[in-house]
């Protein structure tokens, strides 16, 4: 039987759909033709596998101090107009302060300045930004923060050029459209403040839609920058909860992405180039940088978390952060983050949790967190797919090499078991909470959860155990992951 995905790919390729690679939006409303196509489906065999992949990410400059060079970037550029992006919080710090005295040295730059609201963006925040930045049609884009600022200038770059377009236009399918982007975007510097995002490599921007309590985002190797500002000076004023929430992100989106089905499992091979997803699945190029930052957090995130004044831990986090984001933004995330979304997006309405040491008054599972909370469930669950791979992942947590006897003599069977303890452990470390019902969810809560993770296919594709599953959606492994994950 073909899979689920494999079919709603086929019925809206029939259907003439812009994307036929993310196209599930006409048939998810229909159940019972699901059922139908399932005693009906054509052989797996008869659809295309990939059969190639794509590796693209921003230019980087890294350095301390980097920073105060971005008015001399812009100016090199010959921007005609500048539109900078902060936040509330940032607006006040360092990081800002620098690109300001830059840009005003630059005696004809001419630039904008918007401070966004504190925290995680959504439709209103991103519609906000996006009316702001058509109104002054920029020719320039900067944005100095985290990856919600960094997500949200991307937004506006591509909604400015796409004047008349709405934001689920081009939102992931099946929730948006997820129609290709085919005009050339105004040139984007990101300027990161936090090692976590990766936001500065990557054609990724993530919003939380606040109506249905998830989060998706628009993935399209379009919004990448043209230039990342890798500023370690830039974290230095970072909270030590922020530090560990972000450095959260950066060890997930490496451990996930090696993790990935392979690229040459993907389906179904994109009629046309400009169709090539974002996230294609494992590779050989992702792989070299999503080992080495998953090597890099593992060694140092817990320094930072110990002293934040840890010039060398920061400056290796930075790096780690770029790398990862350089593997994930070609070869995907998966079960971490698709079931992270429900998880952020219901606490608004359901537990309202507040992380001890961030500054808001509003409930809040930072992403790290909410990402982190069910990963020794997940790697148990994947560890079957690839045991090599997550026999290398046991030993980078263990600090030894996939030599080692330690490591050598544990049975594949017995790996996801080992590698459940020892992120478990890891995470200990840092004064995570211990499972969902440390958040506030409870088992009855699950069903919830899992309605939300399901539309995230452009991440639960390339699940293995679930995208390379056929026949199922995942919704049954979804809820076993997730009861797993309730404590620990």
């Amino acid at each position: 039987m073909a899979s689920r995905s494999t079919i709603l790919r086929l019925i809206n390729a029939s259907q003439h759909s812009p994307c036929p690679c993310h196209g599930v939006h006409h048939a998810v409303s229909h159940p019972g033709v699901l059922s139908q196509l399932r005693r009906f489906a054509t052989p797996v065999n008869s659809v295309q596998k990939e059969y190639a992949f794509e590796v693209a990410a921003s230019n980087l400059r890294f350095g301390d101090g980097v920073t105060q060079e971005v008015g001399l970037d812009l100016a090199n550029m010959k921007a005609r107009k500048v539109g900078v992006f902060t936040d509330d919080n940032i607006a006040k710090l360092l990081p800002m302060k620098t690109t300001l005295a830059s840009l005003n040295a630059q005696p004809d730059l001419s630039f904008e300045v918007i401070s966004l609201p504190t925290g995680e963006p959504t439709e209103e925040s991103w519609a906000n930004a996006i009316e702001w930045s058509r109104r002054h049609d920029f020719s320039h884009f900067l944005a100095v923060g985290g990856g919600s600022v960094i997500d949200t200038a991307k937004a506006a770059n591509l909604f400015t050029v796409y004047k008349d377009a709405e934001v689920m236009d081009f939102v992931n399918a099946p929730i948006g459209k997820g129609l290709p982007i085919k005009q050339a975007l105004r040139p984007l510097i990101a300027v990161p403040t936090t090692a976590g995002t990766g936001s500065e490599t990557t054609g990724t921007a993530i919003l939380d839609i606040t109506s249905r309590s998830f989060k998706t985002g628009i993935s399209n190797r379009a919004l990448k920058p043209v230039l990342g500002i890798v500023d370690t000076q830039n974290t230095a004023s970072c909270p030590t909860a922020v530090h560990i929430s972000a450095g959260l992100d950066v060890l997930f989106h490496s451990l996930e992405s090696y993790t990935t089905i392979p690229y040459t499992e993907r389906t179904p091979r994109p009629a046309n180039p400009i169709l090539r997803p974002l996230y294609q699945g494992s590779n050989p190029v992702a792989d070299v940088f999503s080992l080495w930052a998953l090597r890099t957090t593992v060694k140092y995130l817990p320094r930072v978390a110990k002293n934040s004044d840890d010039e060398e831990a920061r400056r290796q986090m930075l790096l780690a952060a770029s790398f990862a984001g350089i593997g994930f933004g070609n070869a995907g995330v998966h079960l971490c983050h698709g079931m992270s979304y429900p998880i952020s997006g219901l606490n608004k309405k359901g537990p309202k949790y507040k992380h001890p040491g961030y500054v808001t008054a509003h409930p809040i599972i930072p992403h790290g967190i909410s990402v982190a909370i069910t990963g020794p469930a997940v790697f148990q669950f994947t560890a079957p797919s690839s045991p090599d791979r997550h026999r290398e992942a046991l030993a980078i947590f263990n600090m030894t090499t996939i030599s080692d006897s330690s490591i050598t003599r544990i049975p594949d069977s017995e790996i996801g078991a080992h590698l459940y303890d020892a992120i478990a452990r890891f995470l200990d470390g840092l004064g995570i909470p211990r499972g969902l019902k440390a958040l506030g969810y409870t088992a009855g809560d699950i069903p919830m959860l899992v309605e939300g993770t399901l539309p995230q296919r452009r991440v639960l594709d390339l699940a293995p155990g679930i995208g390379d599953i056929v026949g199922e959606d995942g919704s049954l492994h979804l809820a076993k992951i997730m009861q797993n994950s309730l404590e620990y």
